[in-house]
């Protein structure tokens, strides 16, 4: 981490390991602000982008075990606007109609990415992605997830539901579910149900200004591979709580409340008391539910399957990676990243925020298994 560093690559981070409930290793680097002269210090706050699916599956979750509903259940029995959904065909890039869908989308399609959804829609007809004339990415300012999800019910879906795992728009469908349900906003639910009970003091959707100070700046890869600080307006937008509460981003957090609450699944749902999931709910959760199921893009490594919005290791001998079979984990969209595995009992937790550095994390979890002895 600190040749990243020196090498321009990374302006700082945090890494933490957690291995049979305790912590072994937790750590600062570098500097939170570059620009600013600010360290990095171990309570900073990072944007976890879609680390925030992971707690809306949590939330879902919860409500599953209480019984309102099965994973086979049509999302359309809670949302009625995705009762006639339709699917694109295209040609060349190019919309030329619609046909129905074969079958609804269930509770477990958004939870695998398996709805049809991803984040640009098809093409329409004069070859534009279908979602961003929907203003879909506006959700966080100018509408509400209720909205949001209507508008994206508009439109027709990439692909029939259940046919291939494609990541999108899934989880925050699932999050307007969570908010049906429970008569709760999202943010709501969250705060009474999982970080407020777990001690996740740092974890919300946006940074009050107490508490400023401590969010990491975000960066920007160069062609080259260094980074330039980004003038973009996540840099900033996040002082208010936004109007859409997003399923599948949005959530800020530390390295040590994120590393609660993945504890909390490595124990079985339970954590200093506070009992959230059932041991076997969340043996569901980690399972791979993906089976032979076709993969979209590349986000999805060779040689894993997919539970309930994690990526599940089928083992080294698929992956050509150190983690163990069974392992889980999924990461943001600035680096951040978590991971999961039962068989060695180990959780760990990376936070940088470089947009689009999927690769750090990966030689982090690397450099934590080549150190079991």
């Amino acid at each position: 981490m600190e040749r990243l560093i020196a090498a321009n690559r990374i302006a700082g981070g945090i890494g933490l390991i957690a291995v049979d409930g305790k912590t072994e290793y937790f750590e600062a680097w570098g500097m939170a602000d570059r620009e600013a002269a600010k360290p990095m210090r171990e309570d900073a706050i990072f944007r976890i982008y879609s680390m925030t699916k992971a707690v809306t599956c949590v939330a879902a979750m919860m409500l599953y075990e209480e019984g309102h509903f099965a994973l086979s259940d049509p999302v359309a029995k809670f949302l009625p606007e995705f009762s006639e959904m339709r699917v694109a065909v295209e040609e060349n890039g190019v919309l030329t109609g619609t046909v129905p869908a074969e079958r609804l989308i269930t509770i477990l399609d958004l939870m695998r990415h398996t709805a049809g959804f991803n984040y640009t829609g098809p093409h329409d007809e004069a070859g534009e992605w279908t979602y961003r004339k929907l203003d879909l990415e506006m959700a966080g300012g100018a509408i509400d997830l209720a909205e949001m999800v209507k508008r994206l019910s508009q439109a027709p879906l990439v692909r029939q539901p259940g046919t291939a795992w494609d990541y999108g728009y899934g989880t925050d469908v699932l999050g307007r579910v969570v908010e049906v349900i429970s008569g709760k906003s999202l943010d709501s639910f969250f705060t009474e149900r999982i970080v407020g009970p777990l001690g996740m003091i740092d974890t919300a959707y946006y940074v009050s200004e107490r508490k400023w100070d401590r969010l990491a700046a975000l960066y920007l890869p160069n062609p080259d591979g260094t980074i330039r600080r980004a003038n973009i307006p996540a840099q900033d937008s996040f002082r208010q709580p936004p109007r859409a509460f997003m399923g599948g981003a949005g959530l800020t957090s530390t390295a040590t409340d994120y590393g609660r609450f993945v504890q909390m699944l490595l124990n079985g749902g339970v954590l200093d008391g506070e009992q959230l999931l059932s041991p076997k709910t969340v043996d569901l959760m980690r399972s791979d539910l993906l089976g032979d199921l076709p993969v979209i893009g590349g986000l999805l490594s060779a040689g894993h399957g997919f539970g309930l919005t994690f990526a599940v290791s089928r083992g080294p001998g698929k992956t050509g990676l150190l983690p163990s079979p069974g392992q889980y984990r999924w990461g943001g969209y600035a680096g951040t990243s978590f991971w999961i595995d039962p068989q060695e009992k180990m959780a760990g937790v990376f936070m940088i925020q470089t947009l689009g550095d999927l690769a750090t994390r990966t030689k982090f979890q690397q450099l934590a298994y080549q150190a079991i002895v």
